[in-house]
């Protein structure tokens, strides 16, 4: 069996993700043609430690990586090492790259309609508006509001669950008042949708997990349909079937981009600056740090602690000492600095 075939049974067995399955693939090939380029074509069980560091400092010297580029590099060689060709690799734990720690964007409440009008206008019939509402109205990640299914929307509770977020967590977020209308409505459009599709003999979705064999009729129920279909068909990359996936995230990225271009914002906006907002404003809103941790889906507190640094009722919203010399006056004339 060819390595990379190797590499992708393991992945597989281990139930990685189908992203980093594709992800640990890239990264190993390009090892192999990096050894190949500087020693000659060498199988990787006959390489070690020289020649992974070797790699990983050709990432960072002459790539200019990124400390997180260069960690995923590492995590997907010592999977190749540790879990495929049984070698230990110990010592490669000491290159490690140090992450710097980054403050999100954000942006502020009068920015956020002007983001989402934009994005309405757009001039598509793709429910982009509605998309990127959910994100930041729930603090979805891009993702999860392409993958959210019909069965996961529960109006009647107000709820969305989160299914098989990020570390392969489930979560239950907020459903806004505000979107409540406009998705149902979405629902209903995707009810007709599913049902052309049976009409032609299609209709069946992935289902995580082989729920497919346990629930042979789940496929082509409307449940189990994601609710942001894409409006073509596509071969599923695994079983090679037929299948209607859900919206193509790059396309929904490429619309907010356009969407904010004509906006004087002067700022680097994307699909995750509006998860990022949410989670910035429920602090100013006054919930609590584990409320919103909650609501992210963080396994550690400090990761929503990042937040803190960028809220108004921080650190941000601190008054400083120059701004205490104005006069009472000017501050309510709004001339604060």
């Amino acid at each position: 069996m060819k390595l990379l075939e190797q590499v992708r049974q393991a992945l597989r067995v281990k139930h990685y993700a189908y992203r980093t399955e594709q992800c640990y693939l890239r990264w190993i090939e390009q090892y192999v043609r990096f050894c190949k380029a500087a020693e000659g074509f060498r199988h990787p069980a006959l390489l070690g430690a020289a020649e992974v560091e070797a790699f990983l400092t050709h990432l960072a010297v002459e790539r200019h990586v990124s400390a997180s580029t260069q960690n995923q590099a590492l995590g997907a060689l010592l999977f190749l090492y540790r879990d495929v060709l049984r070698l230990q690799l110990t010592e490669l734990d000491a290159v490690r790259a140090r992450r710097s720690r980054r403050l999100p964007v954000v942006l502020s409440r009068d920015e956020v309609p002007l983001v989402l009008d934009a994005v309405d206008r757009l001039p598509t019939e793709e429910p982009y508006g509605l998309m990127v509402r959910l994100m930041y109205g729930a603090g979805l990640r891009l993702m999860e509001c392409c993958r959210l299914r019909v069965k996961d929307v529960d109006f009647s509770r107000q709820q969305i669950v989160v299914r098989q977020g990020k570390g392969d967590k489930d979560r239950i977020v907020m459903l806004p008042i505000g979107v409540r209308e406009r998705l149902a409505e979405q629902v209903r459009q995707r009810q007709v949708l599913h049902a052309r599709d049976l009409a032609r003999g299609l209709g069946r979705v992935a289902l995580p997990d082989a729920l497919d064999v346990k629930y042979p009729a789940a496929p082509t129920s409307l449940e189990w349909q994601f609710a942001f279909a894409s409006r073509q068909l596509s071969r599923d990359p695994r079983s090679g079937e037929l299948r209607r996936h859900h919206v193509f995230e790059g396309a929904v990225q490429r619309g907010v981009t356009t969407a904010v271009r004509g906006l004087d914002l002067k700022k680097r906006i994307s699909c995750h600056t509006l998860r990022h907002s949410f989670a910035t404003h429920l602090l100013e809103l006054g919930y609590d740090i584990r409320t919103v941790q909650d609501l992210l889906g963080h396994a550690d507190v400090s990761t929503t602690m990042i937040y803190t640094h960028v809220s108004q009722k921080g650190v941000a919203g601190a008054l400083s000492p120059l701004d205490a010399l104005t006069p009472p006056a000017a501050f309510a004339a709004g001339q604060r600095l």
